[in-house]
């Protein structure tokens, strides 16, 4: 479990695609590799990857199909950057909201706006309406992970929604980035899922 609060943002050092297989083995450096172990859980835009190699200065993790699927780590190129959060410890505070690591589709970045030091990017998204009806949405002054990030939802839509970014967030995550026509990951709130899965078994 994750609070959508991004440690840092890691760099891609290499990309290697499995023989015979669909898996994509990710290798990232990082400040805090020499706190991490193999089995442990990182939240890498958003999604839940287990660690399965260490060196002293990188770290590695391995994306199946399914999670290239539905995610925008097959994007990824050596070089990019990628927003990096460990599992969250029960004995801290809530920063952010409850986030799972499991992203539930993409989204595209259409607009970025500057506005008075803070930037709107506009994120639309498309989910059928029956994923819709069991919380696969936002709503206005909501939450939603976008990148591995907790943000506040404004200007909600059934296919698009905008976030205002702050300048310490785009500085330390790859906000700095994101441009229009990227691609973003997008974990809806599940809280609003349990309750309208709740709803449609009255």
């Amino acid at each position: 479990m994750f609070s959508g609060i991004v440690e840092e943002a890691g760099r891609i050092v290499d990309i290697v695609h499995e023989a015979g297989t669909e898996n994509v083995h990710l290798t990232i450096a990082c400040s805090f590799v020499n706190e991490l172990k193999i089995d442990q859980s990182i939240a890498h835009n958003g999604v839940c990857l287990t660690v399965v190699e260490l060196t002293d200065e990188t770290y590695t993790v391995t994306a199946i199909s399914e999670t290239l699927k539905r995610s925008n780590l097959g994007d990824l190129r050596p070089g990019d950057l990628v927003n990096l959060e460990r599992s969250m410890l029960m004995n801290g505070r809530l920063d952010g909201h409850i986030v799972q690591g499991h992203v539930d589709t993409t989204g595209l970045c259409s607009a970025v706006e500057e506005a008075d030091g803070s930037t709107y990017y506009t994120i639309t998204y498309s989910v059928p309406k029956d994923m819709a009806l069991q919380g696969y949405m936002t709503v206005e002054k909501g939450s939603v992970c976008v990148n591995g990030v907790s943000l506040t939802v404004c200007d909600s839509t059934p296919n698009s929604f905008r976030v205002a970014i702050i300048p310490y967030t785009k500085e330390h995550t790859n906000f700095c980035t994101l441009a229009e026509g990227h691609r973003v990951n997008l974990e809806f709130d599940i809280i609003g899922k349990y309750l309208a899965r709740l709803r449609s078994l009255e």
